[in-house]
């Protein structure tokens, strides 16, 4: 269950003024871009890194995007590729770029446009490429309807270009346009070069098939949905008839889609089925690459996600070999959800030493480390070692790793490499002035990277650096605007602290309080939660206006990490919730809550929770087990009922249903929905495709069984995020503000 993140305002209408410009609103936060904070432009390195691809405005219109070529360290400028070259025949504009790529010679550029959205990401759209040679900007299967093609990428050989196209393959000739299909039986329930709902969401598998080196051979995968369930989600808005959108999604206690890999020689069509052992229906094959340009690496995970595989295949003696494998008495990751890592990417290992090892990162032991697998033995090398957890890995060169850790404060990120050579020579690179979250895009040769730094003090930053030595070469976003509008506010004080519960849990967390804050006062208290293994909250970031505008008005606002969370803590911190979410995670942080209620300044009359998706669940959870505590909550797009959600997310932590269904009961919140004692808000979209609005309803029923009296809200049409809509996220958060002010009023207003 990725959650909900805050990835900035949703704005749309004039901004407004207020009476002080010191205070904010929800209108100046949501009726205006005084507030936005600016997008990291995407970049395309080039030269192994000595120089970048990036698109700005254009010189001649500056509605238009030219594509410019910076020099890395001297950061000289040309024009690559001008607006004007980039207008279709016919047309007399350019194409707008949501995304590019460079072919491996450089010599052609593939551009992603008019997109629409498959599952959470706009991955279906239209390509074109520009051929830097001849000038020729052409679009690519136009003989395929406008935006409906998926995943265009070029072969090695910069000679043809494959897609993905109604759940088939074609590969399409740049030198004379033709298209070939290579795979013919995708139907929606077969479903070639791409996945299914469950997949993306939960292993970041979108884009489904490889090239290989020498552009030969393409490996796909193949998934057989058709013994997956069908959710039916209901439209009433858009027409006077309601119209009904099926959604393949596998529940809890449902077999995965059976999955197996395909080799296709194309100097044919014919499949060669790679024979990788097991049943199709109870594994999973989250994650395939070529090594060389004969031999596959293939990552098969069990049901129950507790067993991983790692197999090779060569494509010229058919030979299949496992090589490595890992068990857990809870389950292993194949990506680990970090502060610093993109939860939807679906990234390669890393192989070095000419493809004879590969890189991972393993919990085998009490901390997380990385290590390196060779790839003819099995032999694993520790690299990293010590009492702490690498968060993630960024890359390799030929001396050096790349990674994020921070031994010393789980709650930040800092750039260290380490030698390959498996000496335990771990040098940080960041500096110590950049105190919080650091995230970097590293060049292919090591020697610069994209890097951006933010803390619960500072907004974010990103310059353009050298390494190792992290000097700065250029900056490239300060959000200088969005600063000086800062500085203008009447801030409140924001700080971590730690809390120790009755139990001996030591936990971190944030908090935020009033600008004009009096020791000997008493204060209503907002929590933020979410709990559950895919995100920590208590982490040194900046944090939203909305909280800064309810610190102005009168609430302290925190947020708590419990045990369970994917802090920097170790294996057993983590993977104590095996089974147990809604019991263990939601214990600790009423347990916390215990401890801070003693504090002086807080008054208990008017302690609120509030979530997003697992966080709504766990303000379920804390409302409906501990009703003495909490006494204000505003759930928004919770799961309810465990068994509702889907396969790889629930039974990963929670074990099969069939093998744990007391647990499942015990952790999901509508069980105990009779509890409730205070005020509830429950907000939900009834076009949730992730936490299906199912959830609310069946907690309503539980409410009214009950006679338990709740204030609800549902958002026609709207998804997980909901955020569709004119004026949405405005309604959204005024909604939340008047309930907050109106059942937990702010200092002053009740005394």
């Amino acid at each position: 269950m990725i959650p909900w993140m805050w990835f900035g305002l949703s704005l749309s209408l004039a901004a407004q003024t207020t009476a002080d410009s010191s205070l904010l609103t929800i209108d100046r936060l949501f009726g205006s871009s005084e507030f936005l904070i600016e997008s990291v432009p995407s970049i395309r390195w080039i030269n192994g890194g000595e120089a970048y691809i990036i698109s700005e405005p254009g010189k001649k219109n500056d509605t238009w995007e030219d594509l410019v070529k910076v020099e890395t360290r001297s950061q000289k400028r040309s024009l690559y590729i001008p607006a004007e070259k980039l207008i279709p025949a016919g047309d007399s504009i350019p194409l707008t770029i949501e995304h590019f790529t460079l072919s491996p010679d450089e010599s052609k550029v593939l551009i992603f446009n008019n997109s629409s959205r498959v599952w959470r990401s706009n991955t279906k759209g239209d390509f074109w490429v520009y051929d830097l040679l001849n000038q020729q900007l052409i679009r690519i299967g136009s003989r395929f309807p406008p935006s409906s093609l998926m995943f265009a990428k070029f072969s090695h050989d910069n000679r043809y270009v494959a897609y993905v196209h109604d759940f088939n393959i074609y590969i399409e000739s740049l030198t004379d346009g033709f298209i070939k299909q290579i795979t013919f039986d995708g139907t929606g329930d077969i479903i070639n070069g791409t996945f299914d709902w469950v997949y993306e969401e939960e292993f970041g598998c979108r884009d489904g098939f490889r090239w290989n080196q020498s552009g030969g051979h393409i490996a796909f995968w193949q998934l057989d949905a058709s013994s997956t369930g069908t959710f039916y989600m209901i439209n009433n808005t858009d027409s006077v008839y309601s119209r009904i959108i099926p959604l393949q999604y596998p529940k809890v206690g449902q077999s995965p889609s059976a999955c197996r890999l395909g080799i296709i020689d194309l100097s044919g069509t014919e499949v060669t089925w790679i024979p990788v052992p097991g049943d199709e229906k109870e594994n999973y094959i989250p994650r395939m690459q070529w090594i060389n340009d004969k031999l596959l690496l293939i990552q098969q995970i069990n049901r129950r996600q507790n067993h991983l595989k790692f197999y090779t295949y060569n494509i010229a003696s058919r030979a299949l070999r496992m090589i490595y494998e890992e068990h857990d008495t809870a389950w292993v990751d194949i990506t680990y959800p970090d502060i610093s890592v993109d939860g939807w990417e679906m990234e390669d290992l890393i192989a070095i030493n000419q493809g004879k090892e590969v890189l991972r990162l393993s919990e085998t032991g009490d901390w997380r480390h990385l290590y390196k697998i060779n790839l003819v033995s099995g032999q694993v090398t520790n690299l990293t070692q010590g009492e702490y957890d690498v968060a993630r890995y960024y890359t390799a060169d030929n001396k050096y790793v790349y990674f994020s850790a921070s031994p010393k404060n789980s709650t930040q990120r800092y750039l260290y490499r380490v030698s390959l050579s498996g000496r335990a020579d771990t040098l940080r690179i960041t500096p110590m002035e950049y105190a919080g979250v650091n995230l970097y895009g590293i060049s292919p040769n090591s020697q610069y990277a994209i890097h951006t730094h933010t803390s619960i003090h500072s907004p974010p930053s990103t310059n353009l650096i050298s390494i190792p030595d992290h000097s700065i070469l250029q900056g490239i976003t300060d959000n200088k605007n969005y600063r000086q509008n800062i500085a203008q506010l009447k801030m409140p004080a924001a700080t971590f602290f730690s809390v120790t519960t009755a139990d001996g849990t030591e936990m971190d967390g944030w908090m935020i309080k009033p600008p004009d804050f009096d020791d000997s006062g008493r204060y209503p208290v907002l929590f933020y939660v979410y709990g559950e293994p895919w995100e920590q909250v208590a982490a040194d970031t900046w944090k939203s206006l909305w909280y800064v505008m309810l610190a102005q008005q009168g609430y302290v606002i925190m947020a708590l990490d419990n045990r369970g969370s994917p802090c920097l803590k170790g294996s057993a911190w983590r993977k104590c919730l095996y089974r147990k979410i809604g019991i263990i995670n939601a214990g600790d942080q009423a347990m916390a809550v215990k401890e801070i209620l003693k504090w002086d300044f807080i008054d208990t009359t008017r302690v609120a929770v509030w979530g997003w998706s697992g966080g709504g669940s766990m303000t379920l959870n804390l409302m409906f087990r501990y009703p003495g505590i909490y006494k204000t909550g505003m759930a928004v797009a919770a799961v309810s009922d465990l068994r509702t959600y889907d396969n790889i997310y629930t039974e990963r932590y929670m074990g099969l249903p069939s093998e744990n269904m007391a647990a499942y009961s015990e952790g999901s919140p509508k069980n105990f929905a009779g509890n409730l004692q205070g005020n509830l808000l429950i907000v939900h979209g009834t076009g949730d495709d992730n936490v299906h609005y199912q959830n609310t309803e069946l907690l309503v029923n539980e409410l009214i069984r009950y006679n338990k009296t709740f204030t609800m809200m549902a958002y026609p049409n709207r998804s997980h995020s909901i955020y569709e809509g004119f004026n949405t996220r405005r309604h959204l958060y005024t909604l939340l503000t008047n309930y907050l002010k109106e059942y937990c009023p702010p200092r002053g207003e009740s005394e």
